[in-house]
């Protein structure tokens, strides 16, 4: 992976990461177009990359983030998060084998797009909107809505699981904040793990691939703040309907291409 490559795949996760359109679809699907071997270090990008992204959410909300009066808050995050490292725990390899697979995050992006036409009708009646009333059993059910993300690439973390707090009759922009702020924990530890994890595989990490992981955290990040307060008005205001057009169009593209290359 050149520099450039690196650069441009940070891009992408800054712009799509707080979409319901999959940043890791779209980055796998980048790295298939531009050659990038996908080895175990692609892999390990891939995902270390989006912690970049997501601690624009920090920078952005750190009045919230940051205010320890309400330690109920961060109890939430903490069972939320639960779920998803020990499903991606138990899962990691297959995980890796689908990522590696563009026909199948591809029909995961046309499917879930299907799914996302319909969503903002079936989940009309909030009744949660804000954050305090969240209790600790309905943080624990939308942190395993992340689950269906690990299992199916493609999918998008962001999708599941402000459908999942939608489902547990949030609000649409209050199960966005939410889906962010345990995003932060989510992708930490993920991050953490799949460093360790390289390191114990390969023996070590060379300075060059240190260099291309923090160059593509800081440009994720840089265009994650530039990006996601113009996103999250997106989805307030048009909801989940035109994201869902845009995964069913790249998903027939994809397929079709594969197809046809055969």
């Amino acid at each position: 992976m050149s520099t450039i490559q690196a650069i441009i795949l940070a891009i992408i996760e800054g712009l799509t990461e707080f979409l319901p359109i999959s940043s890791t679809g779209h980055m796998v699907l980048m790295s298939s177009y531009l050659g990038i071997e996908n080895d175990k270090f692609t892999k390990l990008f891939e995902v270390c990359i989006q912690l970049g992204a997501i601690l624009a959410v920090v920078v952005l909300y750190w009045k919230k983030f940051f205010d320890f009066s309400k330690w109920q808050f961060y109890v939430k995050l903490a069972l939320a998060v639960v779920p998803a490292l020990i499903f991606g725990k138990l899962f990691d390899d297959l995980i890796d084998e689908h990522l590696g697979n563009p026909v199948f995050i591809a029909t995961v992006l046309l499917v879930g797009g299907i799914i996302l036409l319909f969503v903002d009708n079936w989940f009309k009646n909030p009744v949660i909107t804000e954050e305090p009333d969240i209790n600790n059993v309905t943080a624990i059910k939308i942190g395993a809505y992340q689950c269906l993300a690990i299992m199916f690439p493609g999918l998008s973390r962001s999708a599941a699981t402000i459908i999942g707090g939608m489902q547990q009759k949030l609000s649409r922009s209050l199960a966005a904040e939410f889906s962010f702020f345990l995003a932060v924990p989510t992708m930490t530890a993920a991050t953490g793990y799949k460093l360790l994890k390289f390191i114990s595989d390969e023996g070590s990490i060379t300075g060059d691939q240190i260099k291309l992981l923090a160059i593509g955290n800081v440009v994720a990040f840089i265009v994650a703040v530039l990006a996601i307060k113009f996103f999250i008005t997106i989805l307030n205001k048009y909801g989940f309907k035109y994201f869902g057009i845009y995964r069913i169009i790249v998903g027939i593209v994809i397929l079709a291409l594969t197809v046809g290359s055969h």
